[in-house]
């Protein structure tokens, strides 16, 4: 089990091991977000914090939630933005992998993925 949190430390995030894999993704909310991505089956990564420490944003179709602490602004995570689709089996949401340890990602692979344009990985 690995642990991350946002600078404050009011919102943590426990996933179930060692990403895979992440993500480098240039569209235009990751860019200026500067996340890594690492997806995990929602069931299986716990969120830790109180009630109302943390925002959403959505935009365009609303499919996705980006969510982050309130204090600080630290993007933790992605997930479905309807409640009954976060709940389905095998449904999967984006952590932000700069919340981890870097030690516990330091030899992770890094793909870039081309959100901008053609949804292409590029490497």
């Amino acid at each position: 089990m690995l642990t991350g949190s946002c600078h404050c430390g009011a919102v943590s995030v426990q996933i179930p091991r060692k990403p895979r894999r992440l993500t480098d993704c240039n569209c235009s909310i990751c860019r200026r977000y500067g996340t890594k991505w690492a997806y995990f089956k929602r069931r299986d990564v716990r969120f830790i914090h109180a009630r109302g420490a943390i925002a959403a944003y959505s935009w365009g179709n609303k499919d996705l939630r980006f969510v982050r602490c309130k204090t600080c602004g630290c993007i933790m995570y992605w997930e479905a933005a309807r409640k009954a689709d976060r709940k389905r089996p095998g449904v999967r949401c984006g952590i932000n992998a700069r919340n981890l340890d870097p030690e516990a990602i330091a030899r992770v692979r890094v793909r870039r993925l081309d959100g901008a344009k053609t949804w292409k990985f590029l490497d």
